[in-house]
Parts: structure tokens; C-alpha cells; sequence
């Protein structure tokens, strides 16, 4: 099958795409001159509307993880993918915004890493900026890798080739006007996203019957695959059992691994998200700031989701598989699991579907908002890594007490190695068929144990810095032996799990992703705890500021009650909950 053939580019579609990459260098370049300081530079000076950090807020973490990752999750799982917006993301954005802003913004702090600092100590801080930075790296390679591919695949370009010349442009816009530049682009490329999909599920829609046509084809999908019938298009109907849905996971599992742990872990912890918030221009702005994300968050699986769904039941030359080809060995031939089936790129569900509807024309208005979700997400973790590398890791034990300028220097030069770093890192990601499936498991292991540090340091002030530390130690190493002792149903030891032994194999990665997500949380938990008591808290003057029961509450009074962050909060829980019991 010739899939650049099939993307018929005329053109115009070249002239969108070259408009595109010319509008995120010119802002970068319009940008420059503001990069005066190493706050200009990392934080934006803090002086950005709500309106602005929320856009960006949602759309640093709108990249090809979550386009093409949602979609490829779509085609694999069916709408219970919808779980990682109505349950994995919208209750932890609205915690984040109520409760836990108040101590990042409040404390001053310029990273997540550096406020563990000012909460726990130094060895705190570094363990987490280290495995953060190893985090970001992998990230935005999983975004380059996407990138390449399609490039590769669609328009022929050499996969290499491609690879770098995504790099070359994040990197000049970023080195050029900083987390400025980042955020600016990353509103455009929200509208740009948005524009560019929904005339694809509209499109989509009509092609399959609208969503009872679809509903009645994924239906004999699900028995054919020996689901239930609405294994794919209700999202809770299932989860009672296991076996009885394509993700393999029942729902403690689901609501305590990505509800709960990697929920919470990513949107309260990860300084990806919260760095955008914090360069609000105003303690209420920041706080508000993961609330008007939410809101469209909220209605994204319609966007994301369905395109995959879509694909996985349209006729075409993916045969019984609908749009969805098999992943190639270097060969050239499909690429089969343990049991000797074709693994099915899952990555490609959106991209075949959008060369397969859109016309010539609206095909490069398509193919740019691919771009601009790579761009974003390649933006996004570099900004992130540049910061804590030289606030967390260069400042701290390298070199102390230099000028600003200095500092300046060095996180523009972070980001040329950040760049690089997820080069190399872009060539992993092909091991999976799913790279949401990927960016889980990376989560499991960083961000899971860390949000069990941050929620007891900010929530019980008992909690030491001794204890904080092998904590959060302790749970990576848990979940590297869990993963290490278990494999996703078809999958050989190595890269994917098994590489210490096999006890136990689970139905799906995200099953195997959850359940190490829950056994790094609950370790952390643990371990924190019981040498937290074993060891001297901090007296309470120390920590105001930085624990919950210690820190004035915030009253909003001077804002109208519609306007206030807890008014918005609720309506935003509201309304997910709908959502939740409308596709139940």
C-alpha cells in the first residue's frame, strides 16, 4: 500500500504548511527582544492573562500524544478512551486549580522540582528534576517520532530527515523567545487543531452513518473480537469485569490507575502543564487557569477520539481492520506479535483517515494541524526541560551564584541538548504500535510516586524530607519491578515489560500501565510515611506557605461570584459528570 501516494498533495497544501512554519518563527523572532532576564525567559515574567495560559495550559498538553495517541487509543479501545478526559484529567485539573496552585504560585517557586526544595530539602528537589528531565526527553522524542513517521509515510520525506527538521524549527522558536514564544504558538496551534479536525469527524460521521451507523458497526466489531456489544461505545457498561472490555482492566483499576494516580500524578505535578499557569499574572489568573483549560478539554474525545473509531470501521485497504494497517519489520512485511498475528499501527488511525476524507486542498490544512500538535508537544516538554535543567540541576550543584545573564545563556543552550536528547529518544517510541501507550508507562514511573510526595507534603505537614526522598525512590523502583514482572497479552520481555521474570500477563499495556501506575503510588505512600514518622519534622514556621493547614485560604471576594475559581470549578465537575452518564 502506498500511502504517500494516497495523500494526493497538491500545492496549496505545501503553501498551508510553509505558512504555518513561517507564523511559529515569526513569533519566536517578534518575540526576542522581550528575553531580557531568566524570568522573561523561563516564566514569561508572569504577567500573562488567564485567557492566554489557559489556551496553553490544555494545548501544551494537546501534542501528537494526545492527537494521534487519542485516535490510535480510540481505534484500540473505543470510546472508553473517553476515560482519560471525564475521569484522567478534568477532577485533577479542577484539584489543581483550587487546592494546589496556591502553594506553586504562592511560594514563589520557579519549578514543581523547586518547590519540593523549599518543602522538603535538596535531595528531594534533584531526584525529582533528574527523573522529570529523563521524563520531558522521552516525551518530546514520543512527538518527534510521531512527527517523522508521518512525514515519512505521507509525503515520502526520509524519516531522518523529517526528525530534524521538526527539531530544527521547535528549537529556533524556543532558543529565540523562550516560554513566551512556546505559549503563544501553542494558542495558535489550539485554533489551528481545532479548525483542522472538526471538519474530520463531520466528515467521518457522514461516511459511516452518523453515530448510529457507527455505533451498530462497532457493535458486530466488538462481538466479532468477543466483547460484548457495547464494548466500544459505552464507557462504563464493561468495566465490571476485565475480560468483557478491549482495555482489559476492570474499574478499580481504571478509577484508582489513571482516575486517581496517573491522573492527578500528570496535571498536578508534572511541570509541563503547571509551568504554563504559573506564568499567569496573578495568583487567581493561575488558578483559574487549569479551570478554563478544562472546559474545552472536556469535549476533546469528540475531536480526538472519534476520528480513531472512525477509522477502525470504514472500508478501505486496511481490510477487516478498516483503515488501520500493520506495523512493517525493516523488511518491509507485517510485523507479527507472540502469537503470530500483524500488531496493527494504531498511530496511523487519524493520518489514514484524514488522507482518506479530506480533499486536495483542505488535505495541507489537515496535515498542518497534525504539525502543530507535534509542534506543541515538542515545545511544550523542551520549555519544561530547559527550565528545570538549569533552575533544579545547573544552579543547584554546578554552578552557584552566577549572573542572570549567565543563567540566560544556559537554558538557551538546554535547549539545543533537550532537543538533541529527544532525538535519540524519538527512535524508542517505535516499539509501541500506540505512543499513548508509551507516554503511560513513562508517566507510571515518574509521575505516579510523585504525586504521593506532593500530596502528603503539602497536605500533612508531618511529612520530612527523609522521608520524601526514599519515597518517591522507592516507588520508581516499585514500579520497575512491577513492570519488570509482568507483560501486556502478546508482547515479548524487554522494552515493554517481563525483564526480571513473568508472574503475571495482563490483557492490554494500559492494564499493565494502570496497575504499575497504583503499585509505584502505593509504595511511595507507604514508604514516605512510616520514615516520616521515624524521622523530625520541620517546625511549623518553616512551612507556612507551603502546607495546606498553614497557608490562608483564598476568598476570591474581590472577584463576582461567577468569576471566582471554585464557582468555575464546580460547573466544570457538573458538567463531566453529564458527560459520564450521557455515554455510560
Amino acid at each position: 500500500m502506498d500511502i504517500a501516494r494516497m495523500a494526493r498533495l497538491a500545492p496549496v497544501d505545501y503553501v498551508v504548511m510553509a505558512v504555518y512554519f513561517a507564523a511559529v518563527l515569526a513569533v519566536g523572532w517578534l518575540l526576542r527582544r522581550l528575553m531580557r532576564t531568566s524570568t522573561d525567559f523561563f516564566l514569561s515574567g508572569r504577567s500573562l492573562p488567564p485567557w492566554v495560559t489557559g489556551l496553553a495550559f490544555i494545548s501544551a498538553n494537546l501534542g501528537a500524544q494526545e492527537v494521534l495517541g487519542m485516535g490510535a487509543s480510540g481505534a484500540k479501545y473505543g470510546i472508553a478512551t473517553s476515560h482519560f478526559y471525564w475521569v484522567g484529567a478534568i477532577p485533577a485539573m479542577v484539584f489543581v486549580g483550587l487546592f494546589m496552585m496556591p502553594f506553586y504560585y504562592g511560594s514563589r517557586a520557579r519549578s514543581a522540582p523547586e518547590y519540593l526544595k523549599l518543602r522538603f530539602d535538596e535531595k528531594t528537589r534533584t531526584l525529582n528534576a533528574v527523573s522529570f528531565a529523563v521524563m520531558t526527553v522521552f516525551s518530546s522524542g514520543i512527538s518527534m517520532y510521531a512527527l517523522g513517521k508521518l512525514l515519512n509515510l505521507l509525503l515520502g520525506w526520509s524519516f531522518d530527515a523529517s526528525i530534524l527538521v521538526s527539531a530544527v524549527i521547535v528549537l529556533a522558536y524556543i532558543v529565540l523567545g523562550g516560554l513566551t514564544s512556546a505559549i503563544y504558538n501553542e494558542v495558535l496551534q489550539f485554533f489551528l487543531i481545532v479548525f483542522g479536525f472538526l471538519p474530520l469527524v463531520w466528515l467521518g460521521l457522514v461516511a459511516v452513518g452518523g453515530w448510529h451507523g457507527l455505533s451498530m458497526q462497532l457493535s458486530a466489531l466488538s462481538v466479532a473480537r468477543g466483547f460484548p456489544a457495547d464494548a466500544y461505545t459505552h464507557a462504563w457498561r464493561t468495566m465490571g469485569d476485565a475480560a468483557r472490555n478491549p482495555i482489559g482492566v476492570e474499574w478499580f483499576g481504571l478509577v484508582m490507575g489513571l482516575g486517581f494516580v496517573l491522573s492527578f500524578g500528570y496535571w498536578c505535578t508534572d511541570f509541563l502543564v503547571v509551568q504554563r499557569a504559573m506564568a499567569a499574572e496573578s495568583m487567581t489568573a493561575a488558578r483559574r487557569t487549569p479551570l478554563i483549560a478544562a472546559l474545552p478539554k472536556m469535549f476533546f474525545p469528540f475531536l480526538v477520539i472519534l476520528p480513531g473509531m472512525i477509522a477502525l470501521v470504514l472500508s478501505g485497504a486496511g481490510g477487516a481492520h478498516g483503515l488501520i494497517p500493520a506495523k512493517l519489520t525493516a523488511a518491509g512485511l507485517p510485523l507479527l506479535d507472540a502469537a503470530g498475528h500483524p500488531v496493527l499501527d494504531y498511530d496511523l488511525a487519524t493520518p489514514m483517515l484524514l488522507i482518506r476524507l479530506f480533499p486536495t486542498g483542505m488535505l495541507g490544512l489537515g496535515l498542518t494541524a497534525l504539525l502543530a500538535s507535534f509542534m506543541s508537544g515538542m515545545a511544550g516538554n523542551v520549555t519544561a526541560f530547559n527550565t528545570v535543567w538549569t533552575y533544579d540541576i545547573y544552579q543547584a550543584h554546578i554552578r552557584k551564584g552566577a549572573s542572570d545573564a549567565h543563567y540566560l545563556w544556559m537554558g538557551r543552550a538546554a535547549t539545543v541538548v533537550g532537543i538533541v536528547l529527544a532525538i535519540a529518544a524519538a527512535y524508542v517510541a517505535s516499539a509501541f504500535n500506540n505512543i499513548m501507550d508509551m507516554l503511560q508507562l513513562v508517566f507510571a514511573f515518574v509521575n505516579a510516586p510523585l504525586f504521593a510526595t506532593f500530596s502528603l507534603g503539602m497536605f500533612w505537614k508531618r511529612t520530612t524530607g527523609h522521608g520524601a526522598f526514599w519515597g518517591l525512590l522507592s516507588g520508581t523502583i516499585g514500579a520497575a519491578v512491577h513492570h519488570g514482572l509482568t507483560l501486556p497479552a502478546g508482547a515479548v520481555p524487554g522494552i515493554k515489560g517481563g525483564y526480571l521474570g513473568l508472574v503475571h500477563t495482563y490483557p492490554s499495556e494500559l492494564a499493565q500501565t494502570f496497575w504499575t501506575a497504583i503499585t509505584a503510588w502505593t509504595t511511595c505512600m507507604v514508604v514516605t510515611i512510616v520514615i516520616s514518622l521515624m524521622t523530625r519534622p520541620r517546625p511549623d514556621e518553616e512551612l507556612r506557605g507551603l502546607v495546606y493547614a498553614l497557608t490562608p485560604r483564598q476568598t476570591d471576594a474581590e472577584h463576582s461570584f461567577w468569576r471566582r475559581p471554585t464557582t468555575l470549578g464546580v460547573i466544570v465537575l457538573i458538567m463531566t459528570l453529564a458527560l459520564n452518564f450521557v455515554f455510560f
